[in-house]
């Protein structure tokens, strides 16, 4: 019989950055199942705050705290309300608020945590936005006059 050890998911408590150059978003749109825009965008910051005590209830300084700030073609920022991990322990569920213009929008973000050692932390996930719903409650509007009827946001970080 084997043993495999799966990795903690958050690091230990503390403040950490983006590394440089080594992260960043994609938007792409999807009218049906065609892609019909796709476009990096500028990851300007993305901090993470673990806090010092873990504790089991849901007070909000309890959780770790993402939050990534988007330029470009999608000026906003993804601020998570709630972390949860899931049961296999390699990825997160953020309920988030996506901040365009003023006006947050809410968003469930699934990361996988692809490693997560010596105080550093690489994490892949993406969410499905309705385009319309977005355009109606931000007056987000795609560049380009390109069609859609959903978009994809695809953030890769390494937190270090």
């Amino acid at each position: 019989m084997t043993t495999v050890t799966l990795p903690t998911v958050s690091p230990p408590p503390g403040r950490y950055a983006v590394a440089p150059g080594r992260s960043f978003a994609e938007l792409t749109a999807y009218y049906g199942p065609l892609a019909t825009l796709r476009r990096r965008i500028t990851l300007t910051g993305a901090p993470l705050t673990v806090p010092e005590s873990e504790s089991v209830s849901d007070s909000e300084g309890a959780r770790p705290v993402f939050r990534f700030d988007l330029a470009g073609t999608m000026k906003a920022s993804l601020v998570s309300e709630h972390v949860e991990p899931l049961a296999d322990g390699r990825h997160l569920q953020l309920l988030a608020d996506l901040d365009v213009r003023g006006v947050a929008f809410p968003v469930l973000l699934r990361l996988r945590v692809v490693r997560c050692a010596e105080g550093r932390l690489l994490v892949v996930g993406s969410t499905r936005l309705s385009y319309r719903l977005l355009r109606r409650a931000t007056g987000f509007r795609l560049p380009w006059s390109r069609p859609a009827t959903r978009l994809r946001l695809l953030l890769a970080a390494e937190f270090a």
